[in-house]
């Protein structure tokens, strides 16, 4: 016999886990007991949320299920937005909470909350165990979910009785599986249209990023030589730094990525997610749009595809490459006017010298600073747009922004677990300072773990993006702004070093000194938003609209 506890993380091993992110309590006492004499490993945080990110981008970073541990009511509410995050996010996640005993409790409802129902809207699959005979299938299921395409949040809730149980149940042997393939009448009708395209154009969306997949498209790109751009989560999956990138879709309309998609009558969607905001909209009779995904698209307003190509994304791209070859009528000269504009822009925006920063000096300086194989992890606000516009990346997952849920809080916990997750490559968090100061405490989680890891906090003393978005409204200034600690001596208070900027060659100093120093370093950077409106709303359109 075996104690359901042990058993349940002998399930959890079976399934690969081998990290932990959370914290315990009164109801998980025999799970962490458990663990204890495992090899996973508990990594403790100072709030369950900030558990849930880094969960979530274990997941995002590996392919497997990241885990997350809380105990029951508040515990488990604390985790609500990180399972939203990796559900909208397409990140797969296992959260594991406690409960009271349901045989018989002498504290009545005392911290007692539906989780499991509570969860059911956010998740995949959420399950109370009910018995400890069950626990290797519930586990095997939850972690399957999680992991099935579109990947998302699962939840399981071990009650304490339960989890003391005895049982004679075995954890299930590993289970062989591949993805449906797409069928060659619906390839046979995309490679058609392709062919017959004049103006053809790859679009490269969130449900890409998987490493079969920047491998087939780098082998379609090289073949066909098609120009892409990609959306804001999509970054990375081709090399951004050749002749045929064409953009970020980082803005909704206006951009210079957006006269090329105007200029297209093809469209190969690869990966398209319909979370993302909407890259561009569809026009009745404008062009010919294919989505090539793992399912069926998601069809509004903005997106009807007229052909669907459904199965294994790297399949599809590689079947797709083998029927096609580069045709003379394609015409992709306007493209390259467009690209030359938009790299002249980005280019001249680098060059920035104010001080306090403009956020596309900053993104210049950091790409001087990091190798492509180095990750940078994004908190959300209006540099989030900037960065999505102006980095170029080499490699898959090596810029992490989340445009599905957009939640504040996340960069911190997120760099911590690509810290731990890519073991070698030098991690930085962008963080605003309103999101970093959502999760700051994790710091200490930083520093107690060992990780070397660069912090930027952009200081602008206000929710900046929406005070931004409050003035382009026509509404007077109001409820955005306030103050901050001493981000220097806060650092220094949970064992970090700080650092504050004073130019932009004093930022870039501490940048490199700090990224080559082992720990955590936090610099506080001064960020000027002031020209973001005119730029945004009014100089980047007029500019891309001028290219002819």
């Amino acid at each position: 016999m075996t104690k359901a506890s042990d058993l349940f993380v002998q399930a959890l091993q079976a399934e690969g886990v081998d990290h932990v992110f959370g914290i315990p309590g009164e109801e998980t006492l025999a799970l962490l007991e458990s663990l204890r004499s495992s090899g996973i490993r508990l990594v403790l945080t100072r709030h369950e949320q900030a558990a849930g990110f880094m969960a979530a981008t274990w997941g995002r970073l590996t392919g497997q299920a990241g885990v997350c541990l809380a105990t029951l009511g508040p515990g488990a509410t604390n985790l609500v937005t990180a399972a939203a995050y990796a559900q909208l996010g397409a990140m797969p996640m296992l959260m594991l909470t406690g409960q009271k005993p349901i045989r018989s409790s002498k504290q009545g409802h005392f911290q007692i909350v539906d989780v499991v129902d509570m969860m059911r809207p956010l998740t995949k699959y959420t399950r109370q165990l009910v018995s400890a005979d069950a626990i290797p299938a519930k586990v095997r299921e939850a972690v399957r979910l999680a992991r099935e395409e579109r990947p998302g949040a699962t939840h399981l809730e071990l009650p304490q009785d339960i989890a003391s149980d005895d049982t004679d149940a075995i954890v299930l042997p590993p289970v062989y599986s591949r993805r449906p393939l797409a069928e060659d009448k619906a390839l046979a009708a995309a490679a058609d249209a392709i062919r017959k395209a004049r103006d053809p154009l790859l679009m490269i969306g969130a449900g890409a990023n998987r490493k079969t997949t920047s491998k087939m498209l780098h082998a379609f790109v090289e073949r066909l030589g098609i120009p892409f751009f990609s959306t804001q989560m999509g970054k990375g999956v081709l090399d951004e730094s050749g002749p045929l990138w064409l953009g970020t879709a980082a803005l909704s309309d206006g951009d210079f990525v957006h006269r090329a998609i105007d200029a297209a009558d093809c469209i190969i969607n690869i990966g398209h997610d319909v979370i993302e905001k909407p890259p561009f909209s569809m026009h009745r009779g404008r062009r010919t749009v294919i989505h090539v995904n793992y399912s069926p698209a998601v069809v509004d307003q903005v997106y009807f595809p007229q052909i669907e190509v459904v199965g294994d994304i790297a399949h599809s791209v590689w079947a797709l490459a083998e029927r096609l070859e580069p045709q003379p009528h394609w015409d992709f000269t306007f493209f390259d006017r467009v690209r030359e504009a938009l790299c002249g822009h980005v280019a001249e925006l680098a060059a920035d010298a104010r001080f306090p920063m403009a956020v596309p000096r900053l993104v210049a300086s950091l790409a001087d600073a990091l190798a492509p194989e180095d990750i940078t992890c994004l908190d959300n606000g209006l540099y989030k747009l900037w960065f999505a516009r102006h980095a170029r990346c080499r490699l898959p997952n090596t810029l992490l922004l989340d445009n599905a849920l957009a939640t504040m809080g996340a960069g911190l916990p997120s760099a911590i677990a690509a810290a731990l997750a890519r073991p070698g490559r030098r991690v930085v968090a962008v963080c605003g300072d309103g999101g970093f100061m959502m999760n700051s405490q994790e710091l200490e989680t930083a520093v107690r773990l060992g990780i070397d890891l660069v912090v930027l906090v952009l200081r602008d003393d206000a929710y900046g993006m929406i005070k931004w978005k409050q003035a382009h409204d026509g509404y007077p200034p109001y409820g955005m702004d306030y103050g901050n600690p001493d981000f220097v001596r806060y650092a220094e208070s949970y064992g970090a070093r700080g650092h504050r900027a004073g130019s932009i060659e004093g930022f870039e100093a501490q940048l490199r000194q700090a990224l080559d120093t082992p720990g955590v370093d936090l610099i506080e950077v001064p960020i000027d938003y002031g020209r973001d409106d005119a730029l945004l709303n009014r100089d980047i359109p007029a500019l891309a609209a001028a290219v002819a």
